[in-house]
């Protein structure tokens, strides 16, 4: 392999809206973020506004009704913004496997809006029993306030869905080119390289989908001990390293930390295999009672996230030592104003321009 590589020329933050189809993939996913924060930040405003002052504390079952909405809400908007942050993430580096990836987890949304319908009828319902309405506010005022904001939501994630995979076809066939200038011709270096964007991609889509069911068991799900409440909540920052290193070790072609990381990925496989059984037991099933569906829903996709994660951890592994990494590593020396300086936040990192490659 050559030694002299071409330098990276500077990225702009919305460099990548020069090209056509990437405005529009970008405008739908925005416009989608948009409408989807203003409805469920209506939703949760309408159901705040209906309540009684209450306290919580004193009944461990309702105070997980009463936060049950909130926390759907909640990660909700959080779904609409990470969505876009990773839309920007993946059009400003060019990659294809997390635009389409990107497509499948919005169908996931989309899914989950439908699942969203009915667990927040459900909690009205319950809350309304247990009287924690104001006087006027009765269940079918609140929920015939809020229900056709529900019932909205999920067309306009469907409608942008197939807009998105229409314009992700464009897009892999704009950015294919761009590949084959950086990397080259060599079909096996375009194959190592394109598992390493499916490795990096996978590992933004975890982080997510982790978050989801940590969150909603922290804040919704009774009968934690003091103990398993602490290791939960420090298992956030703890995962966000794991990821990060993941990405890291990838990059570097490190085997140790690969195969370390890749151990820890079976011990959180471990763990949601543990949690997605209990959530059915006779003996702890009922304290999952008020986010049975939306934990069991987001338990599977993380386990099935997971397995995949860990199949192209182990084919990353393999390619390790056949030249990728020069393409991913900038070299010690170069002129830092001439290099991005956030070329390493788990993107993908565009390879540089060789002037010669070898064929292994």
């Amino acid at each position: 392999m050559a030694s002299n590589v071409a330098s990276r020329p500077k990225k702009g933050v919305f460099d990548f809206l020069e090209s056509r189809w990437a405005k529009f993939f970008f405008a739908i996913v925005a416009l989608q973020a948009i409408i989807g924060v203003t409805f469920e930040s209506y939703i949760f405003g309408r159901f705040q506004d209906s309540l009684e002052d209450y306290r919580t504390g004193e009944n461990e079952e309702r105070d997980a009704q009463y936060m049950t909405i909130p926390t759907f809400l909640a990660l909700f908007i959080f779904g609409f913004l990470y969505v876009l942050f990773l839309t920007w993430d993946a059009l400003r580096w060019k990659n294809t496997i997390q635009i389409i990836g990107l497509c499948i987890a919005n169908l996931a949304l989309f899914v989950y809006t439908i699942l969203q319908i009915d667990q927040i009828d459900r909690s009205i319902s319950k809350l309304q029993l247990a009287g924690i309405f104001r006087p006027l506010e009765v269940h079918e005022a609140v929920w015939h306030a809020c229900a056709p904001f529900l019932y909205t939501i999920p067309p306009v994630i469907g409608v942008a869905t197939v807009a998105m995979s229409a314009c992700a076809w464009q897009l892999y066939q704009e950015f294919a080119w761009d590949i084959l200038k950086q990397i080259g011709a060599d079909y096996r270096m375009k194959k190592r390289f394109l598992h390493y964007q499916i490795f990096i991609a996978l590992l933004k889509f975890d982080f997510f989908f982790f978050l989801g069911f940590t969150i909603q068991f922290l804040v919704v799900v009774t009968g934690k001990t003091s103990i398993e409440l602490g290791l939960t909540a420090a298992a956030i920052p703890v995962t966000i390293i794991i990821l990060l290193c993941a990405a890291f070790f990838t990059q570097r072609e490190n085997r140790v930390g690969m195969y370390a990381v890749i151990l820890l990925f079976f011990g959180g496989l471990a763990y949601f295999l543990f949690k997605l059984v209990r959530i059915y037991s006779k003996s702890h099933g009922w304290h999952y009672t008020p986010v049975k569906r939306s934990l069991t829903a987001f338990a599977v996709m993380t386990i099935l996230l997971i397995l995949i994660t860990i199949a192209n951890a182990f084919i990353c592994t393999s390619n390790f030592g056949n030249g990728l990494k020069t393409h991913l590593v900038k070299p010690k020396g170069r002129d830092p104003e001439k290099d991005d300086i956030n070329s390493f936040q788990m993107t993908d990192q565009k390879p540089q321009l060789t002037t010669r490659m070898t064929i292994d």
